[in-house]
């Protein structure tokens, strides 16, 4: 009877155990998509600016640097994911220019074990998600002022991105053939 108790036990911890760890993860999936929602929005927005700079290539490095007029926050993304994924975000903010940090917490508890207080505890997660640009450009040198009527006011800098991807733009350069924010930027979650 005893070993068969003490069995019985062991069981009752294990499976406690496994309720924690997969609250543990299910936080933690839900900090990495809010983190990975807030980053995603920030470089749509980026990217839009970029796309609305287009003919004023002295902007861009500001854009791909994470700088732009009209940039608006966007933890609101974070906290929409985190709600799908049955979790509150606690805390959501910029970690500079290009990267958001996000800590969530479950709205389910760990439930009922054996192992006393599990029943009221909630899991936590914290996750970070960064933008990197993934392009690059090179500025015109200035054209001497008795050339300066001469030179297309049209051409712009050919974007050289990630994957050997190069992008020959001008002014007539058709919406829907622009680069996307995927293109230009890559999101991931911090190592």
């Amino acid at each position: 009877i005893t070993v068969v108790g003490g069995l019985l036990f062991l069981a009752f911890a294990y499976l406690a155990v496994g309720q924690a760890a997969a609250n543990r993860n299910g936080a933690q999936t839900a900090a990495d998509a809010a983190a990975l929602a807030a980053a995603q929005e920030r470089r749509d927005q980026l990217s839009g600016a970029w796309v609305e700079n287009l003919l004023d290539p002295e902007k861009w490095q500001d854009i791909f640097d994470g700088m732009a007029d009209g940039l608006t926050p966007s933890c609101w993304r974070a906290e929409q994911l985190a709600a799908g994924n049955d979790a509150t975000v606690l805390n959501c903010h910029a970690d500079g220019l290009l990267s958001y940090t996000v800590e969530v917490q479950t709205n389910k508890t760990v439930g009922d074990s054996i192992v006393p207080g599990t029943e009221t505890k909630k899991s936590k997660a914290t996750a970070t998600a960064v933008i990197e640009p993934r392009c690059g450009f090179e500025l015109p040198a200035p054209a001497p002022e008795e050339d300066a009527d001469a030179e297309e006011k049209d051409e712009l800098p050919t974007l050289s991105c990630k994957g050997g991807i190069s992008w020959e733009l001008d002014s007539e350069t058709p919406d829907d053939l622009l680069p996307k924010p995927e293109d230009l930027f890559d999101v991931h979650l911090a190592d």
